[in-house]
């Protein structure tokens, strides 16, 4: 057996976190592997009524995420923090490797972001949603967004805060959300 000195045990862990990094900055760059965006990156959503607001929903990949990077191993993410009263259509699109959805529940007032219950299934309580988009490729309810995919939901938005919220198990404690405030 032969034993490796300090120096070659910090070599190989720099040099784990060089490909680590290597791999971080190309998917930045190149945008996720051909594997995450196949036929479903095609689909877009239509031309929706109202104020627009583009939700992206990430992961750091299976290949890349152990179980604990899942904690904050992910994130849901608006083109802007607020919008004005009246309609509203949510684009999710899911530039992670495994299926998201997006979900609206108001916030109410004194309340954090991301400081909802989670249930011992891993998701939030969903009782007064406003809407949801999980349909690959479509508008409202489905079975998750596909990698790569795009769902997409129109609402009538009053005054007040909202959380965008991916409601997938482990999503949200993972950290998938975000406010959207309505004027």
């Amino acid at each position: 057996m032969t034993r490796r000195g300090p120096s070659t045990v910090l070599v190989a862990a720099l040099a784990a976190v060089l490909m680590t990094a290597a791999s971080l900055l190309a998917v930045a760059l190149l945008g996720p592997p051909a594997a995450v965006t196949g036929a479903a990156a095609a689909c877009s959503a239509p031309s929706l009524p109202g104020t627009t607001v583009r939700v992206t929903e990430a992961d750091m990949g299976a290949g890349m995420m152990g179980r604990s990077a899942m904690r904050r191993g992910m994130r849901l993410a608006v083109d802007r923090a607020s919008v004005p009263h009246g309609q509203v259509s949510l684009v999710a699109t899911n530039l992670g490797s495994v299926p998201h959805e997006l979900l609206v529940l108001p916030l109410p007032q004194g309340q954090a972001l991301g400081a909802r219950a989670v249930g011992a299934d891993g998701t939030v309580d969903e009782t007064g949603s406003l809407g949801e988009a999980s349909a690959s490729c479509a508008a409202g309810t489905g079975e998750g967004i596909a990698p790569g995919a795009a769902s997409w939901v129109t609402l009538d938005l009053p005054a007040g805060r909202y959380e965008l919220l991916c409601n997938v198990p482990g999503h949200y404690l993972a950290g998938m959300f975000a406010e959207l405030t309505v004027t």
